[in-house]
């Protein structure tokens, strides 16, 4: 029985070769998979491989993911010597030093402090030699999310069954009140034709017909029985290990079609607010479900 919320958030940090490489994960409910990636410069390839270790993790759900790096990159930057234009400040230097009658004391420091000189180019990372490093952050990140996840899963269920049970109560004061429900029908039927007719004898025979086509009208045994099987296979879905969001969005879309019926067919003001609680159990049932994956 595992219960998972589309809402929640982790954090992983993984080190290496000086550099600190971190991941963030922030989810919530959507009713399809949506992954927004955010990646520093320079790391765009691994995106796919991202995409795919999210996927395990996430079927439903808007997902931000953050990863940053920090750090030591010296290992990125090559520098490179312009040896033919340091000869030439160096011939340019002599000769000055010659001219001007004075000692030639140039040093390489000088010659290298010279622009053009030395130049500083940063490498690109090599993807393939960091990715298992990144990949252990990024599923860090991700299983401290599916902990988080669980945890409101779990509050999510307990409270989906506090609400159905209550549901599943009302259905029983309803299907309780049937009989009085139809009795009272047939007493307000023959009252009103007595009315109508006055004297007039009543064909009995006659009556029941018509108190036959009024039950038949109004009966909501049928709604009841659909009703108490949605109630089953909603109590089933709670113990499934899949993902149930959707089962359970469009299980309560039936329950409400019943529902209406329901209400259309009592049709009596001293019942009517069972209706009500009904659709108001429902309501906030179809909230909840909106958190679950």
């Amino acid at each position: 029985m595992t219960v998972r919320s589309m809402t929640g958030f982790g954090r992983g940090e993984m080190e290496s070769g000086g550099r600190v490489w971190t991941v963030e994960v922030r989810c919530v409910n959507n009713r399809f998979l949506d992954v927004k990636i955010k990646l520093p410069r320079g790391y765009s390839a691994l995106e796919e491989k991202i995409r795919k270790t999210i996927a395990a993790y996430h079927q439903r759900g808007r997902v931000d993911l953050v990863f940053n790096v920090q750090g030591d990159f010296s290992d990125l930057h090559k520098v490179t010597a312009n040896n033919e234009l340091a000869a030439e400040y160096r011939r340019t230097l002599a000769t000055m030093a010659q001219k001007l009658g004075i000692t030639d004391d140039t040093t390489l420091s000088q010659i290298a402090s010279c622009p053009g000189v030395l130049s500083t180019d940063q490498q690109e990372e090599n993807l393939e030699i960091v990715w298992p490093v990144i990949e252990q952050a990024l599923k860090s990140a991700l299983q401290s999310c599916e902990v988080m996840r669980l945890q409101e899963g779990d509050s999510l269920h307990r409270d989906l069954r506090e609400r159905i049970d209550s549901f599943a109560g009302i259905i029983a004061q309803i299907d309780a009140l049937v009989p009085h429900l139809l009795e009272k029908r047939m007493r307000s039927l023959q009252e009103k034709l007595e009315k109508l007719l006055g004297t007039f004898d009543l064909d009995p025979v006659r009556l029941h017909q018509e108190a036959a086509i009024m039950a038949d009208k109004t009966d909501i045994t049928e709604e009841l029985v659909r009703l108490r099987s949605h109630l089953q296979q909603f109590y089933t879905f709670l113990k499934e290990e899949d993902t149930v969001g959707r089962k359970l969005d469009f299980l309560l879309q039936e329950f409400l079609r019943e529902v209406n019926t329901l209400g259309s067919k009592i049709n009596d003001a001293e019942t009517a607010h069972f209706v009500v609680d009904l659709k108001s159990e429902l309501e906030k049932i179809r909230e909840q479900v909106q958190n679950i994956e």
